[in-house]
């Protein structure tokens, strides 16, 4: 159901839309980026150890991708436009909360609340572009969202780096403020409602919760098992936990009738690959991506404003490079990229063992983030379009919420993990030997990683038949539909 006409793109209410959905994936999507660049300015303040500093990553990573499905559902059921709205207002309370933090453990609950803010907003904003726009402007709208929100993602370090340099670490959260009501505002005047009318009655309240116990004991146990040694219960128990609700999890949504995640999607040899390999490659990037802007500044001596620019030139290989990928995907099938970028990609991130010993950009730093760039963008667009590709037409929102989910918790995992299998813990990223040392092991294991995942695309994935014109033409529209794909919604009807 749809309250008012269809938008037109280039009119005064379209533009409005537009703005507003791009400032609120954006505002959300800036926030997962800018943390990274303050955790060692917050770790030095805080007296935090690696753990507390991987928990203000995965507070806000872990509500977000396990209520993230949740909250696309809901939207469906009682009005895009109200959730969006409830998840902005979340998330700018829940930021200036994360401002006046007073140490560490309450600035990881307070992440955790706006995890929660993000899961309600994300998918609602682009659910509301696909319902809002008539449907000869909608592929535009939506083109300006997933580009606009590109930028805004490289912004975020850049920005990040300029506010701890000129002010605190505490304007990162500050800034959402008058963002945030802006959106408010324009959300609530000018954003029309809309909902699905065949959206299931029933929450499947079981599967979100079981999903949740589920990330949050895996992700405690992998976190402070290797802090403590192993020598406390407490990790132990919260496997334990989280292992049986995912067995849980799975016996639930085979059984209700409206389940939060279908598991049919999974019977697609093709969707099960591309997300597993979806999964390495973003637990790569997460885990070392997590590390990276500590190792530049504590070994390298980089401000914080130089390491939040060191990842640029990336955002610009993936702008100029990625529409590219597509279109030859879409011609000799996704195979041979998807097994060839992860290569890349892990030849990349190997790249970066170099940066404790050669910290210097252009000798160290540049080299490797232009390589593990450019697999990026061999990879991504076929990626995200062989995962919209393999579900049905009528589960593609879903199939494209759940790629984005997997790519969250591979990130959520490889920060848990990877500090600890490196011989980072404790207060080690406040020595420069022991972090370098430790970075050097951890950049290697996820190159080595992200080479097996295009090991596995290679094996697992199938090129489909050559399409007619017309289903090319059909391929085209979807695309532009799946370059959103990361933030996408469970449901999105347009009628």
């Amino acid at each position: 159901m749809r309250d008012g006409s269809e938008l037109q793109y280039r009119s005064r209410a379209g533009r409005w839309v537009v703005a507003g959905t791009v400032l609120g994936s954006g505002m959300a999507s800036v926030d997962a980026t800018v943390v990274g660049i303050a955790l060692p300015t917050i770790g030095r303040e805080f007296h935090a150890t690696v753990a507390q500093l991987q928990w203000v990553v995965n507070g806000y990573t872990l509500t977000l991708a396990a209520l993230l499905l949740v909250g696309g559902s809901l939207g469906d059921r009682f009005g895009r436009r109200r959730l969006f709205a409830v998840g902005v207002a979340w998330f700018t309370l829940a930021s200036a909360a994360c401002a006046l933090a007073r140490g560490a453990d309450v600035l990881i609950a307070l992440r955790a609340l706006q995890g929660i803010g993000g899961a309600l907003l994300t998918p609602g904003s682009l659910a509301i572009l696909q319902s809002s726009f008539r449907e000869d402007d909608r592929g535009r709208a939506i083109g300006a969202w997933t580009g606009l929100g590109g930028v805004a993602s490289a912004v975020g370090p850049f920005l990040g780096g300029y506010l701890i340099a000129a002010a605190s670490w505490r304007w990162i959260f500050l800034v959402n403020l008058p963002i945030g009501l802006f959106i408010l505002l324009a959300a609530l005047r000018h954003v029309p409602e809309s909902r699905d009318p065949d959206a299931p009655r029933r929450l499947d309240v079981a599967g979100a919760v079981l999903v949740m116990t589920a990330l949050a004991g895996i992700t405690y146990g992998l976190t402070e098992g290797p802090a403590t040694s192993w020598s406390r219960p407490g990790p132990v128990a919260a496997l334990v936990v989280g292992g049986l609700s995912v067995v849980l999890f799975v016996v639930v949504e085979r059984r209700t009738t409206a389940p939060l995640l279908p598991l049919s999607l999974f019977r697609s040899r093709q969707f099960s690959v591309t997300n597993a390999v979806t999964f390495v490659i973003y637990g790569a990037l997460g885990g070392v991506l997590f590390l990276l802007p500590v190792v530049l500044q504590v070994v390298g001596h980089y401000t914080p404003l130089e390491s939040g620019i060191a990842l640029l030139p990336l955002t610009g290989i993936m702008l100029v490079l990625s529409s590219t990928s597509g279109r030859l995907a879409t011609r000799i099938g996704p195979r041979l990229q998807m097994g060839v970028g992860p290569v890349v990609v892990g030849a990349g991130l190997a790249l970066l063992s170099r940066v404790p010993s050669d910290p210097s950009y252009l000798s160290g730093v540049l080299p490797a983030v232009v390589v593990f760039g450019l697999g990026l963008a061999v990879t991504v667009a076929p990626l995200t379009a062989t995962a919209l590709g393999a579900a049905p037409d009528r589960h593609a929102g879903l199939a494209s919420a759940v790629n984005s989910d997997v790519a969250r918790i591979g990130g959520l995992v490889a920060v848990a993990v990877l500090p600890a299998v490196s011989g980072i813990g404790g207060s080690a990223y406040l020595h420069p030997g022991q972090l370098g040392a430790g970075f050097e092991t951890a950049a290697m294991l996820a190159g080595a990683w992200c080479a097996a995942g295009g090991i596995l695309a290679a094996v697992g994935i199938r090129n489909p038949p050559r399409a007619t014109g017309a289903e090319r033409r059909a391929a085209r529209t979807r695309r532009e539909y799946m370059h959103c794909g990361l933030d996408a919604p469970p449901r999105t009807v347009t009628g």
